[in-house]
């Protein structure tokens, strides 16, 4: 069985590393290779930067990103001047970004390219139904676990998620991280006829009413040391449009209304606090629920770190396989 079939019957499916170097981009590749033998219409975009030979931050060797003739892909007019290869522009964005405004395009010729796409969860709307409309029929998103990434990556049909030996020097370890962030893809989800409108506010803190909510004029969780009176003076639900951190939770679990608490984030690629804060947290009554929760259909694995250190593929595939309960694959080494 090979990744490819647990991903097609999905019209968008976002892939999301644990770390640096865990296999994301490669798994990325393989997908792209694999549906250009399906005749499926491929777009392809990424929440951040991807495809870069040298990793800004580690100075590790990447692996390019390679798009056959006839792929959508959205990139910034920075990176899109850098292509090589050869597309017919399909629109600008009117909407600027960091590194220019967004640029849609198809492949003519195969050739590498950068993606960096939209940074908001209304930009990935957008770039799903913007791509439909040109006749794509598989939406690849290159997401990210990132404190910097305010879109949302899972406002896609289906998940895979890539695990690799980065993301610490131990079995154990790895095993350990990829239970806690399990863990937080089983938060409960949150109803509420206004859900759709909640996913999309990017930023701020608001109460949760029944009917309604009320923006509480916090613009972040990061700066709610600033604004404790306002955090529950509308009441014990809570909605966090942008990330989570220990911050809010340590706070909200020194009052004595935490038993009543409720905070809920877009999905689980938003929290970003220490287990410990949160274990905390919820033994005082509090609770933590999710707009979203993943649909996962797949774990990769890549069991070799830019460091040098090497797991068995067989024995990391057998291990997160048991902590997520879903197919895994080594993308490299499963078809050697």
């Amino acid at each position: 069985m090979d990744i490819l079939e647990q991903i097609l019957p999905y019209r968008s499916v976002s892939i999301i590393g644990m770390a640096k170097n865990s296999g994301k981009t490669v798994c990325l590749n393989h997908l792209l290779s694999g549906l250009g033998n399906t005749g499926r219409k491929v777009a392809v975009t990424s929440v951040g930067i991807d495809g870069e030979k040298t990793d800004l931050v580690t100075q590790t060797e990447k692996p390019e990103i390679t798009l056959a003739e006839g792929v959508f892909f959205e990139t910034s007019e920075y990176h899109y001047r850098q292509r090589m290869l050869t597309a017919e522009i399909m629109e600008v964005s009117g909407n600027a970004t960091s590194l220019g405004r967004l640029v849609s395009a198809r492949t003519l010729l195969s050739g590498k390219v950068i993606l960096s796409g939209p940074s908001t969860s209304a930009g990935v709307r957008d770039f799903l139904a913007k791509m439909s409309d040109f006749g794509a029929d598989m939406m690849i998103v290159d997401g990210a676990l990132s404190r910097k990434s305010h879109a949302s990556p899972l406002l896609t049909d289906g998940l895979v998620l890539s695990v690799g030996a980065s993301l610490a020097p131990d079995l154990n370890t790895i095993v350990r991280k990829a239970s806690e962030l399990h863990n937080l893809m089983q938060l409960p989800d949150f109803q509420a006829s206004y859900s759709t409108e909640l996913m999309q506010e990017e930023n701020g803190v608001f109460a949760l009413g029944s009917d309604t909510y009320h923006d509480l004029g916090i613009p972040s969780s990061l700066l709610s040391d600033k604004y404790k009176e306002k955090i529950l003076s509308m009441g014990t639900t809570i909605f966090v449009a942008g990330i989570l951190t220990d911050m809010l939770l340590n706070f909200l679990r020194t009052r004595p209304e935490v038993k009543d608490t409720v905070v809920v984030v877009k999905d689980f690629t938003k929290v970003f606090v220490t287990p410990m804060s949160l274990q905390l947290y919820l033994s005082k009554g509090g609770r933590l629920s999710v707009l979203k929760r993943p649909n996962l259909l797949a774990v990769t694995v890549n069991p070799v770190a830019p460091s040098g250190f090497r797991l068995e593929s067989a024995l990391l595939k057998e291990s997160i396989g048991k902590v997520f309960g879903a197919p895994v694959f080594d993308v490299v080494s499963d078809r050697t």
